[in-house]
């Protein structure tokens, strides 16, 4: 299994990659950009974290990525919305990014359990 830097890493990654086969247009230009930026965020934020200098800070930056990985899901939906032919690709992008909120969500509920 890859470790999550890894795995964030490469959630941003196919997301750039899926926003690069979209139409060329304003609107899907806005969405793309919407998903490019948090998508990205989630491994940025997700490095932040194991720098973290206190139990508090490193729970405040999963926050963070718990924010921007919902996010990218929601963007994801948008897409499949008015792109059901991309909808198994998106579906893997979606799952990917579940899989990533779920992790995160257990990790702050440890890193609270182990705070007290």
């Amino acid at each position: 299994m890859q470790d999550l830097k890894s795995r964030t890493k490469k959630f941003a990654v196919d997301c750039w990659r899926f926003c690069a086969k979209l139409p060329k247009s304003r609107e899907f230009d806005t969405w793309a950009r919407q998903l490019i930026r948090c998508s990205s965020s989630v491994g940025a934020n997700y490095r932040a974290s194991q720098r973290a200098k206190s139990t508090s800070d490193f729970i405040n930056k999963l926050k963070i990525v718990e924010e921007e990985v919902d996010e990218s899901v929601y963007w994801l939906e948008l897409f499949i919305e008015v792109l059901p032919e991309y909808e198994i690709e998106i579906n893997v992008l979606k799952n990917e990014a579940s899989e990533l909120l779920a992790i995160t969500v257990a990790s702050i509920i440890t890193a609270r359990k182990n705070r007290k």
